[in-house]
């Protein structure tokens, strides 16, 4: 008996959903990452306006004055969807486990001096209610913005910084053996005191700014682009000369995320540039707006961590770099401190 075994190529009808079709073209295959943002936002049948915001639509352009042609010119470079995102965390969880079980198997933390532990806890314990604040900003975004290329990733990022401030936490309780006194601790220093009462007003009086690609500008770009490089550059630097190596492997996690994150809040703000002079004045304002009010919260905790000269060295070349970094995306800036010293000699001469 002679069996014939034959085969057959299925075409598809079409290569992908219609409303992404409409985008790329009919016959062209498109990515996971475009199926899951291209044309996603809700446009139609609100049925009703909210109640606490009549004036506008349940979602609504006209929350942000920021306008754009086309909101899904926007694109996240790392191409996140919810499946390359948890894939990416979660190897990154993976590695963060390791160092933490090995942090904790040396007592790299748990073996320093009392004194060391202490200086420790109190300059990163407490900023994980920064990033705590930084979840709530990012949360807000997601609710209230418009079209998925943007509340798509701002809700990953929200995710982010749950994690970061598990982090720190995970930080403190290696440092107390698991009693939680360095939790209690960093809370009471958070509202109590002088030290942080700057950085704490800032990040409160963000949870109340009204346009949201405001709030995404000031907590992305300017209150993350400050605090990180001194944070998790200098500080960190400084304690692990200190204290041995054991903070900075806790901290590996942080400086990566930050500089993959930048490439993403980096694409956002210069492609809102590019689509208007408009929109570039805005950005520049909000830019100048709440970079000068992030050096001055950030300046007493320079100062403690590193020394008022070693403090103001490291502000003056975190603020250039940031300057350079938003002339870059079109949005046109100059150092603040510099021009602060400049204006101060003009003053005296």
């Amino acid at each position: 008996m002679q069996i014939d075994i034959k085969t057959s190529a299925v075409q598809p009808v079409r290569q992908t959903f219609s409303h992404v079709a409409r985008r790329l073209g009919a016959d062209k295959p498109a990515s996971r990452y475009q199926e899951a943002t291209l044309d996603l936002q809700p446009e139609v049948n609100f049925h009703y306006r909210p109640l606490w915001q009549p004036q506008y639509e349940l979602y609504d352009k006209a929350r942000t004055a920021i306008r754009m042609n086309d909101w899904y010119a926007f694109k996240d470079p790392r191409q996140y969807y919810y499946g390359a995102y948890t894939i990416a965390r979660s190897r990154q969880q993976e590695t963060m486990e390791k160092n933490i079980e090995f942090v904790a198997r040396r007592a790299l933390l748990s073996g320093l001096p009392e004194e060391q532990k202490q200086r420790i806890a109190s300059l990163m314990v407490p900023l994980r209610h920064v990033e705590w604040a930084a979840n709530t900003n990012n949360c807000f975004v997601t609710a209230y913005g418009w079209g998925t290329a943007i509340t798509q990733a701002t809700m990953y990022h929200s995710m982010d910084r749950l994690g970061l401030a598990q982090y720190l936490s995970r930080i403190g309780l290696l440092l107390d053996g698991n009693q939680g006194t360095s939790l209690v601790a960093g809370k009471a220093a958070w509202l109590d005191a002088p030290l942080w009462q700057p950085l704490r007003r800032l990040v409160e009086d963000l949870m109340v700014a009204q346009d949201w690609f405001e709030t995404f500008t000031a907590q992305n770009a300017v209150l993350d682009g400050l605090l990180y490089p001194l944070v998790y550059r200098h500080i960190d630097a400084r304690l692990s000369a200190q204290c041995g190596a054991g903070l900075g492997m806790l901290n590996e996690f942080a400086i990566g995320w930050f500089d993959e994150t930048s490439r993403w809040v980096d694409a956002t703000l210069k492609t809102a540039a590019a689509e208007s002079p408009e929109n570039v004045a805005l950005l520049v304002r909000w830019v100048e707006t709440w970079r000068g009010r992030a050096l001055d919260a950030l300046r007493p905790l320079a100062q403690e961590a590193l020394g008022a000269q070693d403090a103001a060295a490291a502000l003056a070349q975190i603020d250039a770099a940031f300057a350079v970094r938003m002339t870059k995306l079109g949005i046109g800036i100059e150092p603040a401190i510099a021009a602060q010293h400049a204006r101060m000699e003009a003053n005296h001469g």
